[in-house]
């Protein structure tokens, strides 16, 4: 009986232990990865290299991206919920915030002076010569506002052109059947747009501080979860870093995520924003900083009745996630 007893005894204090052990264990709840999408533009690549050398991993947050080619439909992805954050030009956002107005941009990415471009057909010398002619941009957005500035530099107006709507991926194509005899795009769509005869007829060195990137996260995901937006920042920025001091190594990885040929990939006639340059952009007293240049695309779509009303433009960035490394 006594035997019988320490058996039962030994059993009811080790289940009890077992109980307890796993009572204790709190339950981790495995957060989904934060959802970013951008366009294929140079200045969005940092994230690929971030992602493949495991730099977001490294500072603790999962990401998972989506490279689109076509604008307008990232952006309505966007605004249906199906990413957490969006890569898009400063212009975009704007027009994007009068539908979504609870979202800010955390970040910019790049400034073009170079690597957005009009290419022309090769009758067209000069924009003067495209007075007349059909010009290819997407309209709505700040390729709208860029073409509009080409055309003030030369003193024409959107009158006296005709303004197609093409995203960048389709002037090439538009450009070599005659559809348009000039648009807006960028690389790799511009190295395809001069191998069927075309030529650079003006670009971004021209319109200094006007195109600006961002990354933009929506509110919802700022309030739940800061931290991982934080390393998300930083894992880009480590990323940028790296690129800049590896550019055959990082070329190679974003031509091979992209599948696109190396000889497409450079640098050249873009930016990429680090940490010191972000919060020069984000300080409102600074001439150049992104509230100035916000306000000048804002006043451009409501005058132009693209849309009729944008939110206090204050309230759309957050310079809080641009902090230096512990």
């Amino acid at each position: 009986m006594s035997k019988l007893f320490k058996y039962f005894s030994i059993l009811l204090i080790t289940g009890w232990l077992l109980f307890a052990c796993h009572a204790s264990t709190p339950n981790v709840v495995k957060r989904p990865p934060l959802k970013v999408a951008c366009v294929t533009f140079i200045g969005y690549r940092p994230a690929i290299i971030a992602q493949e050398k495991g730099f977001f991993k490294a500072q603790g947050v999962e990401v998972e991206l989506s490279y689109v080619d076509y604008a307008q439909l990232q952006q309505a992805d966007f605004s249906a919920g199906k990413y957490d954050g969006i890569g898009l030009t400063l212009g975009d956002f704007m027009i994007l915030s009068a539908t979504n107005p609870d979202m800010q941009a955390v970040m910019v990415v790049d400034e073009t002076n170079g690597a957005d471009v009009v290419v022309a057909q090769s009758d067209i010398k000069t924009v003067s010569d495209l007075k007349g002619k059909k010009l290819g941009a997407n309209l709505g957005g700040f390729s709208e506002v860029f073409v509009t500035e080409m055309l003030k530099q030369s003193n024409l107006t959107t009158d006296d052109v005709s303004l197609v709507k093409f995203d960048a991926l389709q002037i090439p194509q538009r450009l070599e059947n005659n559809t348009i005899q000039a648009g807006h795009t960028w690389e790799p769509y511009l190295s395809e747009a001069v191998k069927s005869g075309g030529h650079i007829l003006f670009t971004s060195q021209q319109t200094p501080g006007l195109i600006l990137d961002v990354v933009a996260f929506r509110g919802e995901t700022i309030r739940d979860r800061p931290e991982e937006i934080r390393a998300f920042v930083r894992g880009w920025l480590e990323a940028l870093n790296y690129w800049e001091a590896n550019i055959e190594t990082g070329n190679a990885i974003v031509g091979k995520a992209l599948n696109i040929p190396l000889a497409t990939i450079s640098l050249d006639g873009v930016n990429l924003t680090d940490l010191e340059e972000n919060q020069q952009f984000f300080r409102s007293v600074n001439a150049n900083s992104i509230y100035n240049t916000a306000k000048i695309y804002a006043d451009f779509f409501i005058r132009t009745g693209n849309v009729t009303r944008i939110p206090d433009i204050k309230t759309l960035f957050n310079s809080t996630f641009l902090t230096s490394p512990s």
